[in-house]
């Protein structure tokens, strides 16, 4: 169940309408009109909570849960106690998602930090800017001159919206975050601290030292975007640096000048992708993941968690290891060492070279 210190009351469901938004039978002689308030784990679900189970080792769990109802698939139907009601699916955990999203969908995008409506009393807006109605600008916001932003948007406080700057509607800008030359789609989230639009680095050495390359373009976040706390997105220097609609970056990712990303990825945390490399749509890249610029990683490649790309990756393919190369290729070689890694060494004192 959710706090209520930090979070607002869940819509309550009735029974019924849980099972019918997932698609679950409902057990003969139950009370469709039951009412449930929220979702929970196993173990900490009550009455009135909507749990689910997926995979052999909750069994126990399952057994001893007080939950009123347990999404659960045909194969553990049996070990639901008598307590609860059996809502059967082929797929417990995505059914699970569809009920917490209704349950709670006042969290799906972050609100206000001062838990206000409209301009506050402490924000400055530059009069050249231009504000959609129901907007909402909190107390130390900052929104600069020919900035645009749609109606329902929310920009928490501290935040930076620099010149010229356009936000879509129905965004959520939070704490801290900054943007500068910078273009955003609707319905984006940008989390605290994020940095979005400074400098690339660009220099161009020589005997006297580094003379700075002018960064000339933006960054493009279309539509459904997600970008994590303390994420930096650098703006192009040649080309827009674009994260294509739908994707969603981790907290703490480096994503440096002209790199462009595709639709529909995911980027996990302290993730870095160098300056002009390109991904291609649905391509997901697991944590402290670095791409070397300018490799192409083609649609729907999956690389393993602490991978190095340094050349390109064709698409619907599953890379891993430094460099990363094929899944097979790289697990060929982990074993091939750790063999040798056993072969037995000389006895200590032991003759050798003979």
């Amino acid at each position: 169940m959710s706090d209520p210190v930090f979070y607002p009351a869940p819509t309550p469901l009735s029974l019924a309408e849980i099972a019918a938004s997932v698609g679950a039978p409902l057990p003969e002689g139950v009370d469709g009109g039951r009412q449930f308030s929220g979702v929970a784990s196993l173990d900490e679900a009550g009455p009135r909570d909507v749990a689910f189970m997926d995979g052999p080792r909750h069994v126990g769990e399952l057994q001893a849960t007080r939950a009123g109802a347990v999404l659960v698939s045909p194969r553990f139907v049996d070990h639901v106690p008598a307590g609860a009601v059996a809502l059967v699916v082929p797929k417990p955990y995505p059914a699970f998602v569809a009920i917490a999203r209704q349950f709670h969908a006042a969290l799906l995008r972050p609100g206000s930090a001062f838990g206000a409506t409209g301009i506050a009393a402490g924000a400055v807006v530059h009069p050249q800017a231009r504000l959609e109605s129901d907007v909402t600008v909190d107390p130390g916001a900052v929104v600069g001159p020919g900035a645009e932003i749609g109606g329902g948007t929310v920009i928490a406080a501290g935040a930076i919206i620099g010149a010229g700057v356009r936000i879509g509607r129905n965004c959520s800008i939070g704490p801290g975050a900054s943007l500068q030359h910078a273009l955003l789609g609707d319905r984006v989230i940008v989390h605290p601290g994020a940095r979005i639009g400074q400098d690339g680095f660009g220099y161009l050495g020589g005997a006297r030292g580094h003379a700075k390359v002018p960064q000339i373009k933006r960054v493009i976040l279309q539509d459904d975007v997600e970008i994590g706390a303390g994420t930096t997105i650098d703006r192009g220097g040649l080309r827009d640096t674009v994260i294509g609609e739908g994707s969603k970056i981790d907290n703490l990712v480096q994503i440096a000048h002209n790199v462009v990303i595709g639709r529909h990825c995911i980027v996990v945390s302290q993730t870095g992708i160098a300056g002009s490399a390109t991904l291609g749509d649905f391509v997901m890249l697991g944590g402290q993941v670095g791409v070397i610029g300018h490799v192409k990683i083609g649609d729907g490649a999956r690389i393993a968690a602490s991978s190095n790309v340094k050349d390109d990756v064709p698409p619907g393919v599953e890379w891993g290891g430094s460099p990363a190369k094929p899944m097979r290729e790289w697990f060929r070689e982990v074993m091939a060492v750790q063999r040798l890694a056993r072969v037995e060494r000389p006895a200590a004192g032991g003759q050798q070279g003979q």
